[in-house]
């Protein structure tokens, strides 16, 4: 973990439940299908990569030093962040445990040479 990560633990069920009472309160449960979801997971994706489109590679290493376009890169991380934590739980993905399931399978298949 990053100095960051450690003084700002995510709490992903909570903010799972965050998630789904926001929606909740909008009415949005409806629309809020892992094919809805996964679809906009994929277009902030796609504006996240937008961010860097242009850039030279050393370019896209220092685009966070810009403060305007770290808070872009800021703002559409989370919102891939938030789109897949809610594709997560509508279909009842346990993320750690995924997660850990995943390490194992890239540890095989991409072995130490």
């Amino acid at each position: 973990m990053t100095e960051h990560a450690e003084n700002h633990p995510i709490d992903i069920y909570a903010l799972q439940l965050k998630l789904r009472e926001f929606a909740a309160a909008r009415h949005w449960q409806p629309f809020h299908t892992p094919k809805n979801l996964s679809t906009a997971l994929m277009v902030e994706a796609a504006e996240l990569g937008e961010i860097f489109q242009w850039m030279s590679a050393e370019e896209s290493q220092a685009a966070h030093l810009n403060p305007a376009t770290k808070e872009r890169i800021s703002d559409e991380v989370a919102d891939v962040l938030l789109y897949l934590l809610q594709v997560a739980d509508q279909c009842a993905i346990d993320i750690p445990r995924a997660i850990a399931n995943k390490l194992v399978k890239n540890a095989v298949k991409h072995p130490v040479p």
